[in-house]
């Protein structure tokens, strides 16, 4: 299911990723924007806008969905991945512009992979 007009809770969720490389948690968008879209409506628009390869989305290791602005994809396939970094300290999470190789498995098919690598960010680690 895809996009098929650029909403008003579509622009004002867009605008939350705009020139910003850190991912957003879903908990922390529903947080922002509480007073110009419901809940549901934060969920429905990052499902289709994952769906759209707009945004893609991964999980930490506490459960909770955190999404990201792709570079590169579209409706038919994400073909951005990459690694993500989470700070232990401060909570914040940065896509990784490293390229990790994930082994060929026998007798598998890979088909998405999530690496998410924790420690201290750069503010955090003075």
């Amino acid at each position: 299911m895809g996009i098929i007009r650029k909403t008003q809770s579509v622009a004002v969720l867009l605008k939350e990723f705009e020139n910003k490389p850190n991912a957003i948690s879903a908990i922390e968008l529903i947080k922002r924007l509480s007073s110009k879209i419901n809940k549901t409506t934060v969920y429905r628009v990052l499902d289709k806008l994952e769906d759209d390869g707009v945004l893609h989305s991964f999980l930490d290791n506490s459960g909770i969905k955190w999404y990201a602005k792709c570079n590169g994809c579209s409706k038919t396939g994400h073909i951005d991945m990459h690694p993500h970094f989470q700070c232990l300290s401060c909570g914040k999470v940065d896509c990784l512009s490293v390229e990790v190789k994930i082994p060929p498995i026998p007798n598998r098919k890979i088909e998405v992979s999530q690496v998410l690598i924790q420690g201290r960010c750069e503010s955090c680690n003075v």
